[in-house]
């Protein structure tokens, strides 16, 4: 039983990070992040998240996605290795024209994921 993390350096994945956290937190639930930024490192933006861990959340397991892997792939296939019984995942603000459209990615995950997703907008504001 896992809080899963999905994030990039961006807003929205800070976004989630901060989001993912405060879930872990609440249910008491060891977390899990998944960078989807490829590479071996974890970008500033997220790491000084990672630093601010509240008491009671340790230090979660990091994982990264591989260029080759699709986001949504690596999503789910890190939900079902860590266990998962929530994913957090960030998506971007849309025009009114992409109001009715969710990013593929985040589409995929909702759709395929066999745990509740948590979709989080940039906005969200640490409690």
């Amino acid at each position: 039983m896992t809080v899963l993390v999905a994030c990039n350096d961006s807003h929205h994945g800070v976004a989630a990070l901060r989001a993912g956290i405060a879930e872990a937190a609440r249910r008491h639930l060891p977390l899990a992040v998944l960078v989807l930024n490829p590479g071996d490192s974890v970008p500033a933006s997220l790491a000084a998240e990672l630093d601010a861990l509240p008491a009671g959340v340790a230090p979660p397991a990091v994982t990264f996605r591989a260029a080759d892997d699709e986001p949504s792939d690596a999503i789910l296939d890190a939900a079902d290795d860590a266990h998962a019984t929530l994913v957090a995942i960030g998506t971007r603000n849309r025009s009114s024209e992409g109001t009715f459209v969710l990013g593929m990615t985040t589409q995929r995950v909702l759709l395929d994921a066999s745990v509740p997703v948590l979709v989080v907008k940039a906005e969200y504001a640490q409690p």
